[in-house]
């Protein structure tokens, strides 16, 4: 109890045996119309939401910090504290305050968390909203996580802890547990790559293997979890199981949507990490985070929520499966072949909601009339869809089931609900007339009450001979009749005075009572049975969760397919041809962002071929700005693109299957972790080496440029003779860089191929073709890009000066206008570069005089070494 309450009321003394419970929340504690907070939860919630902070008992020497929002507003006030990443402990009164006897009982009937999140005003409509559970058992790292909105449970495990980690950030949760006592470095990370997530420690008891297996088989009311494929996976059972405890403590009911758990091996989809998702920019640009600009921005043309979050789905988990993606292109392609049947079916598909949240809402209580309403509109969509799909061939065009239960459900709702109906469901007004008898007649007593009332007003005015008498109503007396005080010697013996007022005196009668006790018990036996009838249908809603919930995963499937469909139609797009022989053959490609994005030029499409026998690495060399990284991105989109079953924008495609995609594009410095620009980027080209296996995509677009020139380039040198060499097979690469030198690399490694973007020179300036064309070329076009770039004219002039006198002279001459110091200065800088030029000299041609033929390794490691330590003494 806190030492700044003395002698606390039997109030707050409930309060704070409740809020003992509830350490780590705010506790929103129900007081007649209000949520009341107290003590440090009042002072924090009125700075985060920034209402008035008062105090109880104002007049004690130790009051009591407190402040309140109304009952009806309450949820937006909880929404801005879940999104401040607070956790909000609901507490209300459980029986009604006019029946208790002494203190109205209270208790905490749900936790809401930032992973706990059902309403739709706090949830993005077309993401997923997961609360991640994570756990390690010996060996064996593990990833349950739940979008309670939508009933979507899944689990996987890994033996790599790297790989749980990126699958984590795959997952992107806004909340995170795990067992409290966990203090390994791999939960170290976690909390590293996610700073601002809101994480709950838990009891360790409730992630034990048999306690979670028992927990899991009970609420799905199975003998085993075999049917889910998790029997045998120890980790992912006990991180299940820890979250389903956490789901229960919670919500405080059985979670009636939550029917099973999807089991999946992360190497059933193409593997892109975190750094790469962000370099493609698939889900959010790079500039403002935002989806515009993004490959998922182009491609989702879905109409319903379900249907969005499931092509995100997709584009972040592309298929490995041949026969997966093939099901997906067959389907695509009739419905492109098809289109003005497709564009029928996307009519249909505007009607209906979002069944997944509708009916995850509708089990868990939280839903109203109006939540029913859009139930029944989609249902009703179904027959319709399921009759225009049946003219399809493609199986994913098949799917819907149970439609008649689903059918007269939507009728049952149909039949009961006013298309009118309030938003709240303790006032009536929810049930149409006709459908209840009982309700009709309860209906009928207080509509005839109003025209009772009416009818008594004009009859007491007629005896009394009072025309200012009136017969009205409020919530405090009831009816009553009110009488001016100018009239109060005319009124009849027989009316009991109710109250006085300044003007008036208000009276009551035998009869006005007796009627009062008929139409309000009336009215409140309405409510009353509306409320009942309400959760009757919802119980009928409930007891057709599972059709409802495979209702939505096939709508959003078929939702899905559609989008591809219309963008492959209205773009131009062309079904690409999978294979197993690591071809990468593109004709006529075009970037599906860019093209849509550019202005003032046309896209110029490029061909681009790869093979794992002559062009595996294709160096790029050309000027800043030419389009390299263009082209780049481009070939990784393709392959993402088609592995998630989606046409490509090309004239033809031949896609390799692909299980990895790794770019290395540009690198910011992460100073607030003590990391360089060049750090960052040695570490995630280790990441690519690491695990780069023959079957991936490598997109490396500079590396190196963090350091000296030589370091720089004989990293990428190594770096490109490394993949060349993997696993004595190679891996496809495409490699961009100014570094020139490295074309030399086609004459020694015979699957190095050299490209270039081309440029052409007219009048000392520059023209972007924009056009891949093989071989290597020489030159960076520095000096023209910068004017481009709008460098000044003068600096310009003298940029090409210098740039001439290094190429033909050797050396650097000081500025013209130079002063004493600046030659001074300038005499230092052409000392450098003449060393510069002759240490670049000397090893070239010491490297052309060798004969690699006769020497051994350990011979050329030596004088590689010899060669390395000269190049530092010369840098220095």
């Amino acid at each position: 109890m806190p030492p700044s309450v003395s002698n606390p009321t039997p109030m707050m003394q409930q309060y704070l045996s409740i809020k003992e419970k509830y350490p780590d929340t705010i506790l929103f504690y129900r007081m007649g119309d209000f949520y009341e907070m107290f003590f440090e939860d009042a002072e924090v919630a009125s700075k985060a939401l920034e209402i008035t902070l008062t105090s109880r008992n104002k007049n004690e020497k130790a009051s009591v910090p407190m402040c309140g929002v109304p009952y009806r507003a309450a949820q937006s006030y909880i929404g801005r504290l879940i999104a401040g990443g607070f956790k909000v402990a609901v507490c209300d009164q459980v029986e009604d305050p006019a029946t208790a006897k002494g203190l109205v009982r209270r208790e905490v009937v749900r936790v809401i968390t930032p992973g706990m999140v059902l309403e739709d005003t706090f949830l993005e409509e077309k993401s997923n909203n997961f609360i991640l559970s994570v756990f390690r058992l010996q060996d064996r790292y593990a990833l349950a996580y739940l979008d309670i909105s939508t009933g979507t449970f899944r689990v996987t495990e890994s033996g790599s802890d790297r790989a749980v980690v990126e699958e984590a950030l795959r997952i992107s949760p806004r909340e995170i547990i795990f067992p409290a006592t966990s203090t390994e470095a791999f939960f170290g990370e976690l909390l590293r790559v996610f700073p601002e997530t809101a994480v709950t420690r838990m009891d360790d008891r409730e992630f034990s293997h048999a306690r979670s297996r028992q927990k899991l088989i009970e609420h799905f009311n199975t003998v085993s979890l075999e049917g889910f494929g998790c029997e045998q996976l120890k980790a992912a059972v006990s991180a299940a199981g820890g979250l389903m405890a956490y789901v229960q403590e919670t919500q405080k009911q059985k979670i009636e949507h939550l029917d099973g758990i999807e089991t999946y091996h992360l190497d059933s989809f193409l593997w892109l990490d975190e750094l790469s998702c962000r370099n493609l920019e698939l889900l959010k640009n790079l500039r403002s985070g935002s989806r515009q600009g993004t490959l998922l921005g182009i491609l989702d043309k879905t109409l319903t929520p379900m249907g969005g979050r499931l092509i995100r789905q997709w584009l972040r988990y592309p298929l490995v499966n041949k026969e997966e993606i093939e099901a997906r292109l067959d389907a695509v392609e009739e419905a492109v072949e098809r289109h003005t049947e497709s564009t029928g079916l996307r009519e249909h598909l505007k009607s209906v909601y979002d069944l997944e949240r509708l009916g995850s809402k509708i089990g868990m209580g939280q839903c109203n009339a109006r939540d029913l309403l859009s139930l029944k509109q989609s249902l009703q969509q179904l027959p319709m869809l399921a009759e225009r799909l049946s003219a399809f061939s493609a199986p994913l065009f098949k799917g819907f089931a149970h439609l008649e239960a689903l059918s007269n459900l939507a009728g049952l709702i149909d039949d009961a609900i006013r298309e009118d109906a309030p938003p709240t469901i303790n006032e009536g007004g929810m049930i149409k007339p006709g459908f209840n008898p009982q309700l009709d007649q309860l209906i009928q007593i207080s509509r005839d009450g109003k025209g009772w009332l009416l009818n008594l007003e004009a009859g007491e005015k007629e005896k009394t001979g009072i025309g200012s008498l009136k017969v009205r109503y409020n919530r405090v007396f009831g009816y009553y009749i009110e009488v001016p005080k100018t009239h109060a010697e005319s009124v009849p013996p027989h009316y009991v005075r109710k109250q006085t007022l300044v003007n008036a005196e208000r009276y009551i009668t035998d009869e006005l009572k007796q009627f009062e006790n008929e139409v309000m018990g009336a009215e409140e036996k309405r409510s009353a049975m509306e409320r009942d009838i309400f959760n009757e249908i919802r119980a009928a809603v409930i007891h057709l969760t599972r059709e409802i919930q495979q209702a939505a995963k096939t709508t959003a499937r078929i939702d899905c397919l559609l989008s591809f469909a219309e963008i492959a139609a209205l773009g131009g797009y062309c079904r690409p041809i999978l294979n197993r022989e690591g071809r990468l053959h593109i004709e006529e490609g075009r970037h599906p962002v860019v093209e849509k994005t550019i202005s003032g030029e046309r896209f110029v499409p490029n061909t681009i071929c790869m093979d794992q026998e002559n062009f595996q690495i294709l160096i790029i060399t050309g000027p800043n700005m030419a389009g390299k990284s263009t082209v780049l991105r481009q070939v990784a989109l393709f392959v993402l693109m088609a592995q998630a079953g989606s046409f490509v924008p090309a004239a033809k495609a031949d896609i390799a299957l692909t299980d990895r995609i790794f770019t290395r594009v540009g690198a910011l410095d992460n100073l607030s972790a003590g990391q360089s620009t060049f750090m960052v980027e040695m570490e995630e080209t280790a990441n690519i080496l690491n695990n780069a296996t023959p079957d991936s995509l490598v997109i490396m677009d500079e590396i190196g440029r963090g350091t000296s020139t030589f370091d720089g380039l004989s990293i990428a040198w190594a770096v490109a003779e490394y993949l060349h060499d993997l696993a004595g097979k190679g891996v496809k690469t495409l490699f961009a860089t100014h570094y020139h030198e490295l074309t030399e690399l086609a004459r020694q490694k015979p699957r190095v191929r050299n490209f270039n973007i081309a440029v052409k020179e007219w009048n000392d300036e520059i023209i972007f073709l924009r056009k891949l064309v093989e071989g290597g070329t020489n030159r960076s076009y520095g000096i023209q890009v910068a004017r481009l770039a709008g460098i000044p004219e003068d600096v310009i002039k003298r940029s090409k000066k210098i740039l001439y006198q290094i190429e033909n002279e050797g050396h650097l001459s000081p500025s013209p206008a130079g002063e004493a110091s600046g030659q001074k200065k300038a005499k230092g800088a052409a000392v450098q570069i003449e060393l510069f030029q002759s240490l670049e000299k000397s090893i070239m041609e010491r490297l052309k005089s060798l004969d690699v033929t006769r020497m051994t390794p350990l011979e050329a490691l030596n004088v590689l070494d010899d060669i390395c330590k000269k190049s530092r003494a010369g840098s220095n």
